[in-house]
């Protein structure tokens, strides 16, 4: 029987729901005067996507997305119709009239001689409407090359899901997670195991330090850079299928193939929490922390206290490789525990004004040297926490450069079919007003991850760390 756990969220806060722009900016309701809106409670069930919900989402990504009002809104449409025409053509199913239809640059009357098209064309072929309906949305929403820009549909949770349950294939490599989606360039080969969770992985026998060689035959890099199979491996449910992979264990030198299939699993219930903590070498506070959860900060102080109590500390490793992100409002908190009276991050409109995020100085300062451990997979709030460390001189980063998924907090909209969109009207920079999505934030101390490391259990980023805080004591 398995336990019911209880898991702190560790979203990107790209949740929820599409909704209603502001009237000054009045372009966030469709040509019948439908708006999008915020979300207010749970969505009712999902209902299947139709060409009303694609205008809705067109709307209020113009009435609402960062740079909305100066968007030539003809490259959604392009888009969103490339797929469709893709879409009939996966199926045997191409039509001699499904053919873009010339635009104008005039929003309304762009999207109505989409919108006629559309229905010549889904009117023709009714068994496939569904699923072209999707992967025209998809496409719309993808075209603003957004890392927090999402459409969520088809549920999130497979059945019998459990609080604690794990759902994939059981594994985790160095590549993953919001990279694979929002910043593959970051990557570098090769691609392998750094941890293995449970489910087909365990069964299958895989080990951290494993080298993926391909995945369903295609190379996860060619010539050095990463390609779409890396994603498969993280496939959500329902989408999620078995994968194909082609392993090379360097430390025996065998190589074979298998193939694993997605599925729920328990996870070691140590694991789900999003901090954990210990001492090493008898004064040295190591905190890992997962994810920017709300209260996540208070649990890192708490955990600190508890580690310093009956001792002097040396200083403090807090250890974000992996942390997807989460709230911003904790990174702040977090980053004030070691400097008062800063900026920690700017939220800019497409004209160019910024709302300014500043330390909150009622938190009470730690007055301990910090190294912070970051990765690719530091993504969001973790990338807005690590750039202010490096911007303020807090303490040192070590590791490398973050994930460079972090163009701007999320705002959630929600649909008519009870789908969730979301996407940010604002864009983040540093404190010293430098962009960080797409480019990520370097370490100060380069140590990359190996596969001979990983298979040992070697953790020489930690052992940098350490070694950093001995030198300043």
């Amino acid at each position: 029987m398995r336990v019911k756990a209880v898991t702190a969220g560790l979203a990107l806060l790209l949740a929820a729901a599409c909704a209603a722009p502001t009237p000054p900016r009045g372009q966030g309701t469709t040509a019948s005067g439908a708006a999008c809106a915020r979300p207010a409670g749970p969505p009712a069930a999902e209902t299947p996507a139709t060409i009303d919900v694609i205008e809705q989402a067109y709307f209020c990504i113009l009435g609402n997305y960062y740079s909305g009002s100066t968007l030539d809104a003809r490259a959604l449409l392009t888009s969103g119709f490339a797929a469709l025409t893709q879409e009939l053509n996966r199926n045997g199913r191409d039509l001699p009239g499904a053919t873009m239809p010339a635009l104008t640059g005039d929003r309304k009357a762009d999207w109505a001689a989409f919108e006629a098209t559309y229905r010549k064309i889904t009117d023709q072929v009714p068994g496939l409407r569904d699923e072209l309906a999707v992967v025209t949305m998809e496409a719309l929403v993808a075209s603003l090359g957004d890392n927090h820009a999402r459409w969520a549909h088809g549920g999130g949770r497979p059945p019998d899901y459990y609080d604690g349950d794990g759902y994939g294939l059981g594994l985790q490599a160095n590549v993953y997670g919001p990279q694979v989606d929002g910043n593959p360039g970051v990557a570098v080969p090769p691609l392998f195991v750094t941890a293995v969770q449970g489910g087909a992985a365990q069964a299958a026998g895989l080990r951290p330090g494993d080298v993926i060689e391909s995945i369903d035959g295609s190379a996860p890099f060619v010539g050095g850079e990463a390609t779409p199979a890396i994603a498969l491996l993280y496939r959500p449910y329902p989408l999620a299928r078995p994968v194909r992979l082609r392993l090379l264990r360097q430390s025996t030198g065998r190589r074979w193939t298998v193939t694993l299939k997605p599925g729920l699993y328990q996870r070691d219930l140590a694991a789900l929490q999003v901090v954990r903590s210990r001492l090493l070498d008898d004064d040295t506070a190591y905190v890992r922390m997962t994810g920017f959860a709300p209260d996540a900060a208070n649990r890192v102080f708490k955990a600190i206290s508890r580690l310093r109590a009956g001792r002097t500390l040396n200083g403090v490793v807090l250890d974000l490789r992996g942390n997807g992100g989460g709230s911003p409002d904790e990174a702040t908190r977090l980053v004030s525990a070691f400097a008062h009276g800063k900026v920690t991050a700017y939220q800019c409109a497409v004209d160019g004004t910024c709302d300014t995020s500043r330390t909150d100085d009622t938190v009470e300062l730690l007055g301990l040297p910090l190294v912070v451990l970051i990765d690719r997979s530091c993504a969001s709030a973790c990338e807005h926490f690590s750039s202010a460390v490096k911007d303020l001189r807090l303490g040192p980063l070590v590791g490398t450069r973050t994930a460079g998924v972090i163009s701007g907090p999320a705002q959630p909209y929600r649909l008519s079919d009870n789908t969730t969109l979301s996407f940010p009207d604002k864009h983040h920079l540093g404190p010293g007003r430098e962009v960080i999505d797409r480019i990520g934030v370097p370490p100060d101390h380069h140590v990359p991850p190996t596969p001979e490391d990983a298979a040992a259990g070697r953790d020489p980023a930690l052992a940098k760390a350490l070694n950093l805080l001995r030198e300043t004591s």
